[in-house]
């Protein structure tokens, strides 16, 4: 019998022949039960085309996903790839009270899901430093000059020019986002300056910009911008994953007329004082009811209500947000109305008894909230006043209560100021500023926070005497950053600082739930980061718009990839299976046909035959 070649679609090394003699039986079973094992191939075959490399590859995207959610828990460290044409860039200026800092985003392009933000970064050099650059004076300061305002922002923007790609320019945002300096101002001149630059800056940069990327911000957009700066640091608005280790909160979704709820992840609020003002942000998870509709009204300045997203008929990123900032209260204003209330008090009480406490050194006012024999000063030449430090924590929490100036109205706190309920047993805090150096330069006990163990350690401190408090500034006990200011003062502040968390605030004693911090995963966030997230949440909808008008265009280029991919192998294996079908069946007939010529040839006393079979 001759023999048979196959090569159908297989490469040049797997060619082969066969000899219908050599067959074993088994590998020519009937027609019905070949047919049935090839129908059952086709189909193993694409099914695992169809779902086993696809649930290959999600699987795998879902497993990178989960590690660049944490990944980008850590502080992004490399130098930005300037040469990358996917990258997007964005800049801010922040006009403070004492100068102005611009500072330069950048963003891959977004991946077309809606449930995501952008993934803004601050660039970074070649350095790995963050670009940033800081002028001064404040732009407050060419109030009387306001056609110098583009002159005094322009070495701001020349910097950031030299770090963007020239090719990016066009397509690069630039705001110009005024804060306190600005807000004291007149708004005639606040207006002149804004003119000024609206005017100028399009003349000598190609920046996006535009009459509304330029303005004065309140307190409130402020503080916001810094809640939403902190919250997209520590990965709050990704809602995509559910992670079982994550806490949830339910809420009640804001404007929405069906009252939606929704549960995802927890944000974290916002405790911050510095030298001058007090801030609280956090998120009101729930839909607040009001005493009167005077409260109602004071609420509506107090609580934001916005849409992060990209989509504005989407509800998954709808925040409710309260933002309030008490000027005065901050730890260097609230000591010093403290000295003023302590020197009318004294001058009223040596008018009245007609004595001369405080007038000098050998007949000090104690105060309480000075370290033991610490001998100070206070007050305008005229007026001053001698004190001497006793250093009596609990004393002087009672002393400083009358300042908060709180009232018995429910859902009040600082100076009477409405506060939405805070769900306390599911909520958590971050204390910046002077709530980390309070617990930190000195008693060393920052991160996270325990009434109890904080006021033991105020406690003790307040009662060291002042030269022992030197002599370990000296040894370098403290923090390096401390001077002998915050030495001086620690005890004070520390007093302040527990009454406007737990007096003012409301914070229960128990609370377990603040943690103080300087940083957010190793970096510095600046409220600038969070307006940009605000101002760009619309740029998503853009990249994907583009993204579809791209995929129309070239819609049959993806699917005949996919087909390369997927389909052509398929239809391949499906061909090769049918060539063994059709072989294998004529093989049978040929096998069939021999073995009755043999018998015959064999009854007959004949030979056999050379058969030729081709296929």
């Amino acid at each position: 019998m001759g023999r048979i070649s196959i090569s159908c679609l297989f490469p040049a090394s797997w060619h082969f022949s066969l000899s219908p003699v050599m067959l074993p039986r088994f590998l020519l079973p009937s027609f019905r039960q070949f047919l049935v094992l090839g129908l059952l191939a086709g189909v193993m075959g694409l099914l695992y085309m169809l779902l086993v490399p696809g649930t290959g590859q999600y699987s795998w995207l879902r497993e990178e996903k989960h590690y660049h959610t944490h990944l980008g828990r850590v502080p992004d460290m490399e130098a930005t790839d300037t040469n990358n044409p996917n990258l997007n860039y964005g800049l801010v200026v922040d006009c403070g009270s004492s100068g102005s800092r611009v500072f330069v985003y950048t963003w891959p392009r977004h991946n077309g899901n809606l449930h995501e933000l952008l993934d803004i970064k601050q660039m970074r050099d070649m350095d790995r430093k963050p670009v940033v650059m800081k002028i001064k004076p404040g732009i407050s300061e060419y109030a009387s000059t306001p056609d110098k305002a583009s002159d005094y922002i322009s070495p701001l923007l020349s910097f950031a020019a030299q770090h963007i790609p020239k090719n990016k320019h066009q397509e690069t945002p630039l705001y110009i986002l005024c804060t306190a300096g600005m807000r004291v101002l007149p708004e005639s001149q606040q207006e002149a300056l804004l003119e000024d630059l609206r005017t100028d800056i399009p003349v000598n940069f190609n920046f996006l910009f535009s009459d509304s990327h330029v303005e004065v911000i309140s307190g409130k957009q402020e503080g916001v911008y810094a809640w939403i700066g902190i919250n997209f640091v520590l990965g709050r608005f990704n809602h995509v994953e559910d992670d079982e280790h994550e806490a949830v909160v339910e809420v009640q979704v804001p404007s929405s007329d069906q009252q939606e709820t929704l549960v995802r992840k927890r944000t974290a609020g916002v405790l911050d004082m510095g030298g001058v003002s007090t801030q609280i942000a956090y998120e009101v998870p729930k839909t607040v009811s009001f005493a009167s509709p005077q409260q109602e009204e004071i609420a509506k300045n107090l609580l934001a209500e916005f849409n992060l997203g990209c989509d504005a008929h989407r509800t998954e990123h709808m925040y409710r947000v309260y933002v309030s900032t008490f000027l005065g209260f901050g730890g260097n204003a609230a000591r010093q109305r403290y000295e003023e209330n302590l020197i009318s008090n004294t001058q009223i009480q040596n008018k009245l008894l007609g004595k001369h406490l405080g007038e000098s050194a050998d007949s000090p006012i104690l105060d309480p909230c000075l370290p033991p024999d610490l001998q100070d000063e206070v007050g305008p030449q005229d007026q001053k006043v001698h004190l001497r430090g006793t250093g009596d924590f609990d004393r002087c929490r009672i002393l400083l209560q009358p300042f908060l100036n709180h009232t018995n109205d429910t859902n009040t706190s600082l100076n009477g100021v409405y506060q939405p309920p805070i769900d306390f047993p599911n909520s958590q805090f971050y204390g910046f500023s002077e709530f980390y150096y309070c617990t930190e330069d000195v008693l060393r006990i920052g991160g996270s926070y325990n009434s109890t163990k904080y006021s033991n350690a105020a406690k003790s401190y307040c009662a060291t005497q002042w030269k022992t408090l030197k002599e370990r500034f000296k040894q370098g006990l403290y923090a390096s950053h401390a001077d002998l200011h915050r030495l001086k003062y620690q005890c004070f502040k520390s007093a302040w600082m527990y009454e406007v968390l737990h007096s003012g605030f409301a914070f229960p004693t128990a609370y377990e739930n603040l943690r103080t911090a300087l940083l957010v995963y190793d970096k510095e966030v600046q409220w600038t980061l969070g307006a940009i997230l605000y101002r760009t949440r619309f740029l998503p909808l853009r990249d994907i718009q583009q993204e579809s008008l791209k995929g129309s265009h070239s819609h049959w280029q993806h699917s005949f990839s996919f087909m390369n991919n997927h389909y052509l192998f398929l239809a391949c294996f499906m061909v090769v299976v049918l060539s063994i079908l059709l072989y294998l069946l004529r093989l049978r007939r040929i096998h069939h046909r021999s073995a009755s010529a043999s018998v015959q040839w064999l009854e007959e006393g004949l030979g056999s035959p050379d058969i030729p079979v081709k296929l």
